[in-house]
């Protein structure tokens, strides 16, 4: 593998970024920079909108592109490579649920993003847990709904969503918390954004990587050339992984790259 460049993407929270520290690994940032210093590309896959990736600023200056709201806004610099909405009927369906069932919600619109949190759950789990910057919660839910909906963050366990998405199979959903799941269009995964990025690059898909941890990577785990989940991931994830490396807080992405020649 030495002789060849590789496209590495990277989810970000529990992956790039530790959930114990919401911090990324100095072992991770010197393996990416030497990574890059061998001409390898770096991008990132999350399920983070842009205006919330705000914990990766200790390597953005070696990123050349961006998967972003599970694969529902791809873009390279300025220029959009692709953007996928959920169906309007559908996004307005889900926050109708929303306020009838009294569940959180976080409608991520084109432009701005709106927030429902009847008990609280946005704020602990996103603000304390995860450390989210930059979420505003006063944006009328109504006026973002006027926009293309990219993604729907709904917080409520793996039974409700079984339920709902029955109904909805215009929209798929990427779970990576045990307490919300992402509901984006049904063209609009992690696995289809690699692709979509891979094409744009040019970029041949066997010579992608993509490392994760939580369900909403499963789709581009199994798209990429190499897919690798982190020692901390899920189970289901670990199954269809080519190889698993150590945890995010013990060296993984270091000890990926090493294994397979890359640094």
């Amino acid at each position: 593998m030495t002789q060849s460049r590789y496209a590495l993407f990277f989810d970000i929270d529990g992956t790039l970024v530790s959930f114990n520290t919401h911090e990324i690994p100095a072992s991770t940032i010197l393996a990416l920079t030497q990574a890059k210093a061998n001409g390898h590309r770096v991008f990132i896959a999350t399920g983070r909108p842009p205006i919330i990736i705000t914990n990766i600023g200790a390597i953005e200056h070696l990123i050349d592109g961006y998967v972003t709201i599970n694969g529902a806004l791809c873009y390279v610099g300025d220029d959009i490579v692709s953007c996928q909405a959920i169906p309007p009927d559908s996004a307005r369906n889900i926050a109708n649920d929303a306020k009838q069932k009294g569940y959180g919600l976080i409608a991520v619109g084109e432009h701005d993003i709106a927030v429902l949190d009847p008990k609280g759950d946005v704020n602990r789990i996103f603000r304390q847990q995860l450390a989210v910057e930059n979420l505003d919660l006063s944006k009328p839910m109504e006026e973002v709904l006027g926009q293309r909906i990219l993604q729907m963050t709904a917080f409520f366990d793996e039974s409700y969503e079984r339920e709902l998405m029955a109904h909805m199979p215009d929209c798929t959903s990427g779970r990576w918390h045990p307490e919300f799941t992402d509901i984006t269009g049904a063209q609009a995964d992690k696995g289809r954004g690699l692709l979509t990025m891979a094409v744009h690059q040019r970029i041949d898909v066997n010579h992608t990587i993509a490392f994760g941890d939580g369900g909403n990577d499963l789709s581009m785990i199994r798209t990429a050339g190499i897919g690798i989940a982190m020692g901390n991931a899920i189970d289901t994830l670990k199954e269809h992984a080519d190889y698993i490396t150590t945890t995010v807080d013990d060296n993984g992405i270091r000890n990926a790259l090493k294994h397979f020649r890359l640094i």
